[in-house]
């Protein structure tokens, strides 16, 4: 078995290829998913499998901390490992760094969905939130719209989204800080949420005509980051109707509230790439839940493992 660390699995992929693994995976028959989420205080522990018929299964173990920045020294708030399995026989094959499957499968899954459902021309990003998932999403945006000129990033905390913009200083856009989140939502093409906020703060009031929303920060299901116009007043898409209905508060509260109703989600990344359903003209505002999932997890570890440009150079295990 192939054991996949962080800076070997990273050192072959791109943007535009994990889009396309991911696109790949989504024409193939639906995975079979099942979940396991344990926690205490607000750590949790995510448990993920996901099997699909031609490409594979596996396990995704991971354990949030949110107070892992915080610590002296600081350490990444996920960590696990991904086990994939042979589809054929079942032997496993590899166990993947988990850290590196999240963030590839995180940024590409909005990647993905953007693609998909944001006008191509889209020149203005915000990302709001200024965490490791932030970066990757400048990064992702950035090599999926070449028309990109302008990214701003929001964050509560001033000094972590100006200390992100330092790091980000290679990235071709103008890069900034947005003050005022009104003032910056209502001038973005493109709105992307990876915060750790429980209580919405993103207004559909303030999205104009055309915008693009990613939702991606909410996971447990008492967490929001948009409030209900945002649902109500754009085309409503998720990743996996699996992965989102009953387990994530963006979707389930307004749900269980009579908000919206199932039918005003009108598909998942299966639909899209089938296309069946996505934007459809360009100043219509579409909003897209970024849930995750195991199935997600076995496509990127499916690739990062096909991408290694000499198994025999990553360390092996008995």
């Amino acid at each position: 078995m192939i054991i996949v660390d962080f800076a070997t699995g990273e050192a072959n992929l791109t943007w535009t290829g994990i889009v396309e693994a991911l696109e790949a995976g989504h024409r193939r028959p639906r995975a079979e998913i099942g979940d396991l989420l344990l926690g205490s205080g607000e750590n949790r522990m995510l448990n993920r499998a996901a099997w699909i018929d031609g490409l594979g299964i596996a396990m995704k173990s991971v354990t949030v901390f949110a107070g892992n920045p915080r610590r002296d020294p600081p350490l990444p708030s996920v960590q696990g490992g991904v086990l994939l399995f042979d589809h054929e026989s079942g032997a496993p094959l590899a166990l993947v760094d988990g850290p590196l499957v999240t963030k590839w499968k995180t940024a590409g899954d909005s990647l993905l969905g953007a693609r998909r459902l944001a006008r191509p021309d889209a020149k203005r990003l915000l990302v709001c939130g200024a965490g490791t998932l932030a970066k990757s999403l400048i990064e992702a945006y950035s090599a999926g719209f070449e028309a990109l000129e302008d990214i701003r990033v929001w964050n509560r905390s001033q000094d972590r989204a100006e200390a992100l913009i330092e790091e980000m200083g290679g990235i071709g856009a103008r890069i900034s800080v947005a003050h005022d989140l009104e003032e910056a939502v209502r001038e973005s093409d493109i709105v992307s949420t990876a915060t750790m906020a429980s209580e919405p703060f993103l207004k559909g009031e303030w999205l104009a005509p055309g915008t693009h929303v990613d939702l991606i920060g909410a996971y447990r299901p008492d967490m929001r980051e948009a409030d209900d116009a945002v649902l109500t007043r754009g085309r409503l898409f998720v990743d996996s109707f699996e992965t989102t209905i009953g387990h994530i508060g963006e979707i389930e509260i307004p749900l269980r509230a009579g908000t919206i109703t199932r039918e005003t989600i009108l598909g998942d990344l299966n639909d899209i790439v089938a296309e069946t359903t996505g934007r459809q003209d360009k100043d219509e505002i579409t909003v897209f839940k970024n849930g995750g999932g195991a199935h997600l997890d076995l496509m990127t570890a499916r690739h990062i493992l096909d991408r290694l440009d000499e198994p025999s150079a990553a360390q092996s295990a008995g």
